[in-house]
């Protein structure tokens, strides 16, 4: 291996390390201000090695075919040094805005939804049963005129027709489905003259 590629590879390695730094300084950042449980910290932990490995070899497979030496780990720790060194506090305070921004925007949507969406839907609900209430009263109340208006054509009828009806058997289920819609119909009426 030429000394080019030697200086390419350490490099890579170097940069390599910064990425490593910048990673887990926003993945550390972001688990605190989401508030993770702690029971996930070695899990995100665990997981951020895995993928830092394989980034690395991925890395060193394509600068120098694999192979490790000395400036590969040399090139590594300086990259992590001169992250922590240089850069680690202003990632730190680039991720914590950019979580509020983020949080921010989160509230701005929640909130436009709620004003926009829910809101309407709920009002809507709310006019939807005023008026499917009102009708339903309209319509009681003109029954019961309707009723009480065609009352005496109904005593008249049963009058002129009492000789048939004599002669004529209701059958028993009718009687008490007659009786049941009649149960109803007077509980239904003194629900609403009681309200």
């Amino acid at each position: 291996m030429s000394l080019n590629e030697q200086f390419v590879a350490m490099f890579a390695m170097l940069i390599s390390g910064l990425c490593m730094g910048i990673v887990f300084d926003g993945y550390r950042v972001v688990a605190h201000q989401l508030h993770f449980p702690k029971w996930t910290k070695p899990v995100l932990d665990f997981c951020y090695w895995v993928i830092a490995v394989c980034f690395i070899f991925r890395m060193l497979y394509i600068t120098n075919q694999g192979e490790l030496r000395f400036y590969v780990f040399f090139g590594l720790f300086l990259g992590v040094w001169f992250y922590f060194l240089w850069f680690s506090f202003t990632t730190v305070r680039i991720v914590v805005i950019l979580m509020k921004v983020i949080k921010q925007i989160v509230r701005l949507i929640q909130r436009l939804v709620e004003i926009f969406l829910l809101k309407p839907i709920i009002g809507l609900y709310k006019l939807v049963k005023f008026l499917v209430r009102i009708l339903f009263l309209s319509a009681m109340f003109i029954g019961r005129i309707v009723l009480q208006l065609l009352s005496p054509f109904w005593r008249l009828f049963k009058f002129l027709t009492r000789p048939l009806w004599r002669h004529f058997k209701v059958p028993e289920w009718v009687k008490r489905s007659l009786d049941y819609g009649t149960r109803l119909w007077n509980r239904l009426f003194k629900r609403k003259r009681e309200e």
